[in-house]
């Protein structure tokens, strides 16, 4: 088949699934990250040595996960975090340890259920973070 008619059948093929309302898979979970930060709220961290406890929140159908990221141009400086599901423990998720969280979106729990109460438990990774804005998306 000569490249003409390979290219001619790619662009036909493209062209009857975006007729037929057929989104790439990259543009839907695109989409879905979309939706998912645009109800970031937005925090900051005061240094100190325990742990500091940010809500209670509820997880709606935006997200399938609780994400954050930190919002800084310091670099090294990172945030520990986990979850507590407050109607059922007062422990961390996963084995009541913390994640690590840096200037990347970051899952600190997955698969929550919509509805579902939490408080976000961050602490200091080092004394570099003493005041530190973060976003959580949930």
């Amino acid at each position: 088949m000569s490249r003409k008619r390979v290219f001619a059948s790619a662009l036909f093929t493209a062209a009857a699934l975006l007729g037929a309302g057929a989104v790439p898979a990259a543009a839907q979970s695109s989409a879905a990250a979309v939706s998912c930060y645009g109800g970031t709220r937005t925090l900051t961290y005061h240094y100190q040595a325990a742990a500091k406890e940010y809500g209670t929140y509820t997880t709606s159908s935006r997200c399938r996960d609780i994400n954050m990221r930190l919002v800084t141009d310091v670099p090294g400086v990172f945030l520990d975090a986990c979850v507590v599901f407050v109607d059922h423990t007062t422990k961390c998720n996963n084995g009541d340890a913390y994640t690590t969280h840096g200037t990347e979106w970051g899952t600190v729990a997955t698969d929550v259920k919509d509805g579902t109460h939490f408080v976000l438990r961050v602490h200091a990774y080092d004394t570099d973070a003493q005041n530190v804005t973060f976003q959580i998306a949930y």
